[in-house]
């Protein structure tokens, strides 16, 4: 049970990126430069990237409970997994709360900014929420790994967020939305934690599996 929750945790970075992308190139009218994945859920094909929004969230949310199961205790045990919780519950509740429609998409919707519904602020917090988690994640990944001694994992925790926030904050609003994309891609650290525990989980049951047959 614990390594399929640990695959959770490392499929739903990975997949959140992929089907964005594939839609962000596919829909008609779309255009990454200047339209915000958070689009991608209006339309007549919204309901496929609010599935995405909510099925990760909750891939998200598996994969910090397996991740507190099979780490070592220590620093981050508790606050790691439950930073990575959060992002998936942004995720969801992004998902379950559309953005509003503005910059031309869906095709017919006003050419500007939107005018900001209930729904839409409810939207803007989960994705922030998200990031939030994923930052958090990070850095505390990062402590944990230094008091390890770990300093290849810790300079790794620390420069995705540092890459992270310079990507995604960096003052050319013209490409706002493959820099935000890019950003989210760049928080692929959680995952790399995921993929590390499940290793670990694997040796560790064959070594129990060699034991009980001997």
């Amino acid at each position: 049970m614990k390594r399929n929750l640990l695959v959770c945790g490392i499929v739903a970075g990975p997949l959140f990126i992929a089907i964005s992308l594939i839609q962000a190139f596919t829909r008609t009218g779309f255009v990454l430069a200047r339209h915000p994945i958070s689009l991608l859920g209006l339309g007549s094909l919204g309901w496929v990237q609010i599935a995405n929004f909510v099925i990760c969230g909750v891939l998200y949310v598996l994969g910090a409970i397996g991740l507190r199961s099979a780490l070592q205790p220590g620093r981050g045990k508790n606050w790691g997994p439950l930073f990575i919780g959060i992002t998936g519950v942004g995720l969801i509740v992004a998902g379950l709360f559309t953005t509003d429609a503005g910059a031309g998409f869906p095709p017919g919707a006003p050419a500007g900014a939107p005018a900001m519904s209930w729904h839409g602020v409810l939207h803007e917090v989960g994705f922030l929420l998200s990031f939030v988690g994923a930052i958090g994640a990070c850095l505390v990944f990062a402590r944990r790994y230094a008091a390890l001694g770990r300093r290849g994992w810790a300079v790794a925790a620390v420069a995705t967020v540092v890459v992270a926030l310079v990507i995604g904050g960096w003052p050319d609003l013209s490409t706002l939305s493959v820099r935000l994309v890019i950003a989210t891609a760049a928080l692929a650290f959680p995952t790399a934690v995921a993929a590390q525990q499940f290793g670990y989980a694997r040796v560790t049951a064959g070594r129990d599996l060699v034991s009980a047959s001997s």
